[in-house]
């Protein structure tokens, strides 16, 4: 697998794009040369059948200098309120720049804006898809970006690396696009270290791919090549393939597809068989418990069963019924998220004692599993 076969076999693309692609170094305006060429590109993709969606960056950039925010100034030291006032103004700035683009190809775009609560709820993650599935259906680019202007620091994806491989996970995409200023992954940094190799695929990500990846530098950006090995292992458990690729020349997307010789970091996904349920499961960023389990309920996990009340050693976190759990050893390695069959309150109740003990304790017959098998997924 390359990057080309995989472009070229891919019916819907998520495209992610860094906010040094969309914002020129004046911090005023956007790129739109750049812009106007990567129109261009996917007009050629979507002539080809294929689906887009792009998640971009950019409108807090765009709206810094208003505030007199520097330009030098690391967003992680912006107060939040300052960002959302900054993504309220450069929010439309984005959107134009977009507009002007697929305009002269006849192409309608449409804004979409989402907190993590769109995604990480599963009735509003319905009604997201259904929304991005109705304007990709007809002929509509979503234009996605996080919600900046009313996210708060506990709700909030912190990049849009992770919103992008969110988004395709939600839409069922085939690959991911992460466009920025890196043309990959290497096994050290290359500014750094004149022996860096350059890695074309990566087929399973390693704890030692995890110990390559850096913070991202100073400056407009939130992300780095930390956050993107997050969304790669997002993208690739729910079966997703990613891209790092370097967006700074204009035709990216073209090059990327026509010459070989373009650097990119490829994550193969895992391409076994989940549900739409499973896929949601798999990405999912902020389960609200974590269950730790004996090696007999690892066992039986890990041969297809349900997770039994009586292998769990013990829980932690507050969650209702519905909630989504974080599977653990009891040393504390995750194994998976599934969704609880009981609050936290009657869990507790429950666990370490055989199934045919519950129903006396809680005074009425219910489930037998914490977890039934359906309603969870096991990392690789």
């Amino acid at each position: 697998m390359s990057t080309q076969q995989c472009l070229k076999n891919a019916k819907t693309i998520v495209i992610k794009i860094g906010t040094a692609l969309i914002v020129d170094k004046s911090g005023d305006h956007v790129r739109q040369k750049w812009i106007n060429a990567l129109a261009e590109d996917i007009q050629a993709l979507r002539k080809d059948g294929k689906n887009i969606v792009i998640v971009s960056s950019g409108a807090v950039a765009l709206g810094r200098t208003s505030l007199g925010i520097p330009l030098d100034k690391p967003p992680m030291s912006i107060p939040l309120q300052k960002k959302q006032a900054s993504s309220a103004i450069g929010q439309f700035h984005v959107f134009n720049g977009f507009f002007n683009a697929f305009s002269p190809h006849d192409i309608k775009i449409a804004q979409v804006l989402l907190t993590m609560s769109e995604t990480e709820n599963r009735r509003m993650h319905l009604n997201a898809r259904a929304t991005l599935s109705e304007l990709i259906e007809n002929g509509v680019i979503p234009i996605i970006n996080e919600n900046d202007t009313i996210s708060t620091g506990e709700i909030r994806f912190g990049d849009n690396d992770r919103l992008a491989a969110r988004v395709a996970q939600m839409i069922e995409a085939d690959v991911v696009v992460l466009l920025s200023t890196t043309d990959g992954l290497y096994t050290a940094n290359p500014d750094k270290d004149d022996s860096a190799e350059h890695i074309p695929v990566v087929e399973q990500i390693t704890a030692e791919h995890t110990e390559m990846a850096g913070e991202a530098v100073p400056g407009m950006s939130t992300g780095g090549m930390k956050s993107k090995l997050e969304a790669a292992k997002n993208a690739v458990t729910g079966g997703i393939d990613l891209i790092i690729a370097n967006g700074m020349k204009d035709h990216v997307l073209q090059n990327l597809i026509d010459d070989n010789a373009v650097k990119s970091t490829l994550f193969v996904g895992d391409h076994t068989t989940h549900n739409a349920k499973k896929r949601w499961l798999s990405a999912h960023m902020r389960p609200k418990g974590q269950v730790f389990i004996d090696d007999g309920a690892l066992k039986a996990l890990q041969s297809g069963g349900s997770l039994l009340p009586v292998g769990v050693k013990r829980i932690d976190g507050k969650f209702e019924r519905g909630d989504i759990l974080e599977i653990c050893t009891e040393s504390g390695h995750k194994l998976g998220m599934g969704i609880s069959a009981f609050n936290k309150d009657d869990a507790n109740k429950v666990i370490g004692k055989n199934s045919d003990q519950i129903a006396d304790i809680m005074g009425f017959t219910g489930r037998s599993e914490l977890i039934h098998r359906n309603d969870m997924v096991l990392q690789a």
